[in-house]
C-alpha cells in the first residue's frame, strides 16, 4: 500500500517543468564559481524562491540563500544544496560546458541546485497538501569546509526557526537515478595538513654546504604511506594522501624549505588523532636524521566531521524514496572515504539523512568494465574529474527524491 507521503510526492512532481529545470542547470554549469564567491548562483537561486512565494535572505554566511514558507503548523524540515565549483579545468566537450577559466561544476553543486529549486517549487505550488514550515538553504564552499558553519555562525537559526529534521542529497556515479542510503556512518572525516620542511639553501653544484629540504621530502613521503599499512588495523578505515609537494626556484638551487600537502580520511576521531600522531612523530624523525636546522612545521588545514545519518530518519526516508523511485532503486552501498560539512548546519541538535543519487549517462555506464555496481562506479568519470557530466535525466528523480523526503515528515 502506498503512503499518503508517496502519493502526494508523485502528485505534486507529475508535471515538473523539465525544460526550464534543464535551462537553469545549463545555465549555472556555464558559470562556475569558487567558494564564497557564488554570487551570480545564490542570485539565481534566490529569484526563483521570491517567485515561487518563499520568504527570501541572501548574504547569509557570506553567499548563503535561505528561503522560508510557513504553512501552518508542523515540523521545519531543512532541504539544503551546495553551491560552489571547483578549481578544475573542464574536459566534458559539453555545449554549456564552463566558460570559466580554470573552474568547473566537476561535483554536481550545479546539479544539487537545479534539484533544490525543482523541489521548492513543487512543494510550494503544492502547499495544500502538507503543514509545517519548509527551509530551502543554498549553502556556500562545500568544497572549502565552512559554508555550513559560516551560515550557522551568521545566525541562520536567529533569523529563521530551527529545522526539525535536515534533508541532503548528493550526485554521484551510478546509472541514472538510483538512490544510496546508508542509516549511520555515511560519510568519513577529513583533515588537511601542511608540513614545512626546514632545510638549508645553496648552490645545486655544492649539496654538502646545504641541508637539502627536497630529498627529505622525498623520504618524508615515503614514510608517510606506513602510516596507515603499518599503524593501522585492517579493520579501521583510513586514508593518507600526500596531494601536494611545492619547494624550489631553479634546476641549479637547493632551496631553504619544501611544503608537502596531506589530506587526511577517517571513520573516526580516535584513529584521526592517531595518525596526526604519526604524521608529527614521522616529519621530526626525517628531518632530525637529514640534520635539519630546525625541526618542521606541522599545521593542520580545513577539516570536516563525520557524517552520520540518524537511523530512524534515513529508514524513513529510504521507505519513501522505494515507493515513489522503485524497491530496486534504493541500496546500501556502505560508508564512503569522501566528506561534506553538511552536518554542521544540524549544528548538533537535529537529526538528519543524507544520501546520494546517481547520474552517470547510459550510454557511459554501458560502456564501462565490470559487471556490479561498485566496480563500474570505479571505471566512470566520477565527482573532481574534468570529465564528470551527469546526465540531465537525472534531475527528475532527484527533484522527487527531495520531494517524497519532505514529504515524508510534512504529509
Amino acid at each position: 500500500m502506498t503512503s499518503a507521503a508517496a502519493r502526494t510526492a508523485l502528485d505534486l512532481t507529475a508535471g515538473l517543468p523539465l525544460d526550464a529545470l534543464e535551462d537553469l542547470y545549463r545555465d549555472l554549469h556555464r558559470h562556475p564559481e569558487p567558494a564564497f564567491q557564488e554570487h551570480r548562483t545564490a542570485g539565481r537561486l534566490a529569484g526563483r524562491l521570491r517567485d515561487a512565494g518563499y520568504e527570501t535572505a541572501e548574504g547569509i554566511g557570506g553567499t548563503g540563500v535561505v528561503g522560508a514558507l510557513r504553512n501552518g503548523d508542523g515540523p521545519t524540515v531543512l532541504l539544503r544544496a551546495d553551491m560552489d565549483a571547483l578549481p578544475v579545468t573542464e574536459q566534458t566537450g559539453l555545449p554549456y560546458a564552463s566558460q570559466t577559466p580554470g573552474m568547473m561544476h566537476a561535483c554536481g553543486h550545479d546539479l544539487h541546485v537545479t534539484w533544490l529549486v525543482g523541489a521548492a517549487q513543487a512543494l510550494a505550488a503544492g502547499r495544500d497538501a502538507w503543514a509545517g514550515t519548509l527551509l530551502v538553504v543554498g549553502q556556500p564552499a562545500e568544497e572549502s569546509g565552512g559554508g555550513a558553519a559560516a551560515m550557522v555562525a551568521d545566525g541562520l537559526y536567529d533569523r529563521f526557526p530551527r529545522p526539525d529534521v535536515l534533508l541532503g542529497q548528493h550526485a554521484a556515479p551510478g546509472p541514472v537515478g538510483r538512490i544510496a542510503h546508508v542509516p549511520g556512518l555515511i560519510l568519513s572525516a577529513t583533515t588537511d595538513v601542511e608540513i614545512v620542511v626546514h632545510g638549508r639553501g645553496g648552490h645545486g653544484s655544492r649539496p654538502e654546504t646545504t641541508v637539502d629540504p627536497v630529498v627529505t621530502a622525498a623520504f618524508l613521503v615515503t614514510r608517510l604511506q606506513t602510516v596507515v599499512s603499518r599503524e593501522l588495523a585492517a579493520r579501521e578505515q583510513a586514508v593518507l594522501t600526500v596531494g601536494r609537494i611545492e619547494a624550489g626556484t631553479a634546476p641549479n638551487v637547493i632551496p631553504a624549505t619544501a611544503r608537502i600537502s596531506l589530506n587526511l580520511r577517517t571513520h573516526s576521531e580516535a584513529v584521526r588523532d592517531r595518525m596526526l600522531a604519526s604524521i608529527r612523530r614521522i616529519a621530526e624523525g626525517e628531518c632530525l636524521a637529514a640534520g635539519c636546522p630546525r625541526e618542521p612545521e606541522v599545521r593542520l588545514g580545513a577539516a570536516y566531521p563525520v557524517t552520520v545519518n540518524d537511523a530512524d530518519t534515513d529508514h524513513r526516508v529510504a521507505a519513501v524514496h522505494r515507493e515513489v523511485l522503485g524497491a530496486d532503486a534504493v541500496f546500501d552501498p556502505g560508508p564512503a572515504m569522501g566528506s561534506e560539512d553538511f552536518s554542521h548546519l544540524a549544528d548538533g541538535k537535529a537529526p538528519y539523512s543524507y544520501w546520494f543519487v546517481t547520474t552517470t549517462p547510459d550510454d557511459v555506464w554501458a560502456a564501462a568494465p565490470g559487471a556490479g555496481l561498485m566496480e563500474k562506479a570505479e571505471a566512470v568519470p566520477s565527482n573532481h574529474s574534468p570529465h564528470f557530466a551527469p546526465d540531465l535525466a537525472a534531475l527528475a528523480p532527484g527533484v522527487r527524491a527531495l520531494v517524497s523526503g519532505a514529504l515524508a515528515f510534512m504529509s
